[in-house]
């Protein structure tokens, strides 16, 4: 009888492919992925049946860590100038907090290990992020260019700023608000 899956070392697992990914890339073997959370390397597929499901199901969960931080406090009865900017403040202070992750999801974003199903089910969990995002554009210059498009500028807008938080901590709430402010002028 097979013992039962723990928690616990299901997480050790994934914090342990945030940090191989981090420093060894998509490539890494899954032995050091098993080594890093202090599992034998056949215990791994006790969860995780393939590396690609493994990836996967990380991809998954940092989108909807992600997501919920973005969410986190979200001020449904102020403006929607100030709805944005704080889920931008919210997205920005999870980078800064956990920038490791951040890395490990930009790897996994565009990596071809990660299916069509997962990231749609990876949109999904950005849908309201997405609703406002459209709301914001929808009276703006960018009212009539793709949405796909609108959400890659914001990406590389996202990105950017977090770089320069990670880097200059000290700066990172000035880094935020300029990337914001420079977005909002960008879309609305």
């Amino acid at each position: 009888m097979p013992r039962p899956r723990s928690d616990d070392k299901r997480n050790r697992i994934l914090g342990a492919a945030i940090r191989v990914i981090v420093t060894e890339g998509l490539r890494a073997p899954t032995m050091g992925i098993a080594r890093e959370a202090g599992i034998a390397n056949g215990s791994l597929f006790t969860y995780f049946e393939t590396k690609s499901e493994l990836f996967n199901e990380l991809y998954l969960e940092l989108k909807q860590e992600m997501a919920s931080v973005a969410m986190r406090d979200f001020p449904k009865d102020a403006e929607l100038r100030a709805q944005f900017f704080h889920i931008w403040r919210n997205w920005g202070e999870w980078a800064l907090r956990f920038p490791e992750k951040r890395k490990a999801l930009a790897q996994l974003s565009v990596s071809d290990e990660i299916t069509p199903e997962t990231r749609a089910t990876g949109h999904t969990t950005m849908a309201a992020i997405g609703e406002l995002l459209q709301r914001v554009r929808s009276a703006g210059s960018m009212r009539k260019v793709p949405m796909g498009f609108v959400v890659a500028l914001m990406n590389s807008v996202a990105d950017a700023t977090m770089d320069q938080m990670i880097q200059d901590p000290g700066h990172a709430k000035a880094h935020c608000n300029n990337g914001v402010e420079a977005l909002w002028r960008m879309v609305s």
